[in-house]
């Protein structure tokens, strides 16, 4: 599938920052929108319906897989998680620049629905820093942050299929990083010639 807007994809293990960098990301450059993905789990702290998710119960969640209505879905830690197919559509087909916050085998589906789709893996630092963050954002217990630190592994080590890899030590750093590579990729040759193609065709590049 061919679009004039550009997808981006984040993933990375929970805790290792990715929704603090894509919001901090979205507030830098207005050119950038975020899908807003469906799932199964409870609200968190100041988490609002329709904002950072849609918060639906199962049986309408795999209804809507069902129906075709996600281009993607997984489960993940033990709630359901998935893209809605409209959305991105139309986004993408009227040029504008999408940023989807999803798992890494969500990541990988998307690739290979959109072959121009560009995938970014957020890493921690290192497993202690990661495991520290888990506990001081004071949302999961003992139990659940063993999981997640379990389930960061397997998680980790998808990385090598991804286009960028960005390392979240220092937040400021880790921005910028993102920063560029969404910058860059609006130089692709590809992506100028999806966008500017009156040019391309005026240069009689096409």
């Amino acid at each position: 599938m061919d679009t004039p807007g550009n997808l981006f994809v984040v993933a990375a293990p929970s805790g290792a920052g990715k929704s603090s960098l894509v919001k901090a990301l979205l507030e830098l450059d207005s050119h950038l929108t975020v899908s807003v993905s469906h799932t199964t789990r409870k609200p968190r702290g100041q988490e609002q319906h329709g904002r950072e998710y849609w918060f639906i119960e199962e049986p309408e969640f795999r209804q809507m897989a069902a129906q075709g209505d996600f281009f993607e879905w997984a489960e993940v830690h033990g709630n359901l998680y998935g893209t809605s197919r409209r959305a991105i559509e139309h986004r993408l087909a009227h040029g504008e620049d999408v940023v989807l916050e999803i798992d890494w085998q969500g990541a990988l589906q998307i690739k290979q629905i959109f072959a121009h789709a560009v995938l970014i893996f957020i890493l921690p630092p290192s497993w202690a820093e990661l495991r520290q963050r888990l506990t001081r954002r004071g949302e999961d217990g003992p139990e659940v942050i063993e999981r997640r630190m379990v389930n960061a592994r397997i998680e980790v080590a998808q990385a090598r299929h991804f286009d960028f890899v960005i390392i979240n030590g220092l937040f400021e750093t880790a921005l910028f990083d993102l920063k560029t590579v969404v910058h860059s990729q609006r130089l692709r040759y590809a992506a100028q010639l999806r966008n500017k193609s009156q040019v391309f065709a005026a240069l009689e590049l096409i």
